[in-house]
């Protein structure tokens, strides 16, 4: 059996403020064999150029972990046109790549912290992925049964609702975690401030940027944020530490909603054990700041925001 889990993370890393969070636990865990980051778009409510926003973040996350040996392909810049049309990118590429060496004993997990524009692209490749061992886990769509509103349709749908019926039609082996379950995985400032602050360049960075989120972009009071896109990476660590169940795969409609589908077995996540997933990363990073004796590369002051180079 492999010593370690082969992954790709497919993340819009400039989007908010969650994803670094996400990606700095995949690399510091010694379990996963990151085997590429794909900066994806977030589409264009924010940005004109939001999948290289995505790769500006990515590269300074590694540049702040002193990370050069970390592959990274470029996803598409926008959705993919029509169910019949893919976005080529790098990134699709690279997953595809990586697809052909999965095995049952070694499966590919590919992450989704955003939208599936690129494992859309690469079904529409190479239709014969979906027949490999591979594993989609994806951060997106609404909640299945449950008293719980989002405020308008979820974000990572949103941005290629075509892609995502793409993925759910095609029978690939999916793990979906909706947002009533990775909207739950919050932190608030005091505990980051007591956990990983002044550990390391990096951890700074990470509770600068999400402050600084929040503040652009809510109007109320507020001291917390989910983290959730973490639970794409807790999940590839610990399969087991989450509660789901299969459904049929669903549809999804122009409003975000369900609609009957294909039907093919769909693993849904209803919760994720986060306080294994906090407590783990909070750890990984402190041992960080000791191994790397506190700084890795070159960036601004802590608690500043450091720059892409």
């Amino acid at each position: 059996m492999p010593q370690r889990r082969r992954v790709i993370v497919d993340t819009d890393a400039k989007n908010e403020a969650d994803d670094q969070y996400a990606i700095v636990h995949a690399l510091l865990s010694p379990t996963l064999d990151v085997r590429g980051i794909v900066p994806a778009h977030f589409g264009s409510e924010r940005s004109a150029t939001s999948m290289l926003d995505s790769r500006a973040e990515v590269d300074l996350l590694l540049r702040l972990m002193g990370r050069d040996d970390v592959t990274v392909a470029n996803g598409a810049e926008h959705a993919i046109p029509d169910a019949a049309t893919p976005a080529p990118s790098p990134g699709a590429d690279l997953i595809v790549a990586e697809s052909l060496l999965a095995s049952a004993d070694d499966p590919l997990f590919v992450t989704f912290l955003g939208p599936l524009t690129d494992m859309a692209t690469a079904i529409l490749t190479d239709p014969a992925i979906v027949e490999r061992d591979v594993v989609v886990v994806w951060i997106g769509g609404m909640g299945y049964d449950v008293d719980w509103s989002y405020p308008a349709i979820e974000f990572n749908l949103r941005n290629d609702i075509t892609a995502a019926n793409v993925v759910f039609d095609s029978g690939i082996t999916v793990w979906q975690v909706p947002a009533p379950v990775y909207t739950m995985v919050s932190v608030g400032y005091a505990e980051l401030e007591e956990k990983i602050a002044g550990t390391s360049e990096l951890a700074d960075y990470l509770i600068a940027q999400l402050v600084e989120f929040n503040e652009a972009h809510h109007g109320e009071p507020i001291e917390s944020r989910s983290l959730g896109d973490s639970p794409a990476i807790s999940l590839v660590l610990n399969p087991r530490g989450g509660v789901s169940r299969t459904v049929a795969s669903p549809r999804f409609g122009v409003d975000g909603g369900y609609l009957p589908g294909a039907g093919h077995p769909v693993k849904v996540f209803d919760a994720v054990d986060v306080r294994y997933l906090l407590e783990d990363m909070f750890a990984k990073l402190r041992r960080f700041g000791r191994d790397s004796g506190g700084s890795a590369g070159s960036s601004g002051p802590i608690g500043s925001a450091p720059q892409a180079s």
